[in-house]
């Protein structure tokens, strides 16, 4: 499976932005961190259990192909996290993370922290709702 820039672009579409940045045999093409122009930290802080929804307002500046892939992914359903953005785009989570800042930055996307139980930062390793929520969930899937 390739995966070609602008995400709309195909063999024989010509043009010069028809060259693919992931190929299943050759792997990466493009390195990562270009993605997010070689930064590392987000303009927001987002977790990796962050939903991100997209907004519909469309930015008023032109955006590179990633950034468009990613506000793909967040249109796509009500609401996603960073980390299911990050295994669709196959990129770090950290570099999704500057993409996503970006936009909502330009005001296509919008996130909302993730809500523990009890109001802690986290979740217990011992949470008996939690583990049967997610085993709940494996046996669906499976």
């Amino acid at each position: 499976m390739r995966v070609w820039a602008r995400g709309a672009r195909g063999p024989g579409a010509g043009g010069p932005r028809d060259t693919p940045w992931l190929d299943d045999s050759a792997g990466r093409v493009m390195r990562p961190y270009t993605a997010s122009g070689g930064r590392t930290r987000p303009a927001v802080a987002l977790d990796l259990l962050s939903l991100v929804c997209a907004t519909g307002v469309r930015p008023r500046v032109p955006l590179g192909a990633e950034h468009v892939l990613a506000l793909r992914c967040c249109a796509a359903a009500p609401a996603v996290t960073v980390a299911e953005v990050a295994g669709h785009l196959r990129l770090p989570a950290v570099v999704v993370k500057v993409l996503l800042s970006d936009l909502m930055e330009y005001g296509a996307v919008r996130a909302q922290a993730p809500r523990f139980p009890g109001g802690g930062g986290s979740f217990a390793a011992d949470d008996q709702t939690l583990l049967r929520a997610v085993l709940d969930g494996l046996r669906r899937r499976l």
